[in-house]
């Protein structure tokens, strides 16, 4: 279960498909269906993909599965770190966002509409989302690596904004 949602979960990335949500869950199904698999395991695999994105700092996405918890932990920990720093500005300029801009102000989200369409900075994703997928991990295994992931990252941006007003 969890090797098959590890590998389906960005199948059809609703941030890729339009903003559309159920791309994912649906491709990964038909998919899975087109193989006979059983389909208690499709429905398990598509209902992981399902809830497994972050949908803004005020939205909660329990994940009820042990199978569930670690991809979502799996996936959130790909955000954090070096990683993580190198998809976020990826992912920002894939979407033509500035890497930072001082007169854009951090937003955090209280629902998955206006994390979808938020118009900030690369820098400001780390406020709106990044930083905060540590206290959000389910399991002690990634509660442990996403501390020092995290940490490396409050790193990178101590260093940007000293870069950025020009202290060093």
């Amino acid at each position: 279960m969890v090797e098959l949602a590890a590998l389906l979960h960005d199948i059809a990335d609703w941030k890729y498909s339009g903003g559309d949500e159920s791309a994912g869950p649906l491709v990964a199904a038909s998919w899975l269906e087109s193989l006979k698999v059983e389909p208690s395991t499709v429905e398990h695999v598509s209902e992981i993909i399902h809830h497994l994105s972050f949908k803004g700092a005020g939205v909660s996405s329990k994940m009820n599965t042990l199978e569930g918890q670690v991809v979502q932990d799996a996936d959130r920990l790909d955000a954090l770190g070096a990683i993580g720093i190198a998809r976020a500005f990826t992912v920002g300029q894939y979407f033509g966002r500035e890497i930072y801009n001082p007169n854009i102000p951090v937003k955090l989200h209280s629902s998955l509409e206006e994390y979808k369409n938020s118009p900030g900075t690369t820098i400001n994703h780390f406020y709106e989302k990044l930083l905060l997928l540590k206290e959000r991990m389910n399991t002690n295994v990634g509660r442990r690596i996403a501390e020092s992931r995290h940490k490396y990252m409050e790193e990178f941006l101590a260093r940007f904004f000293q870069e950025w007003e020009g202290k060093i």
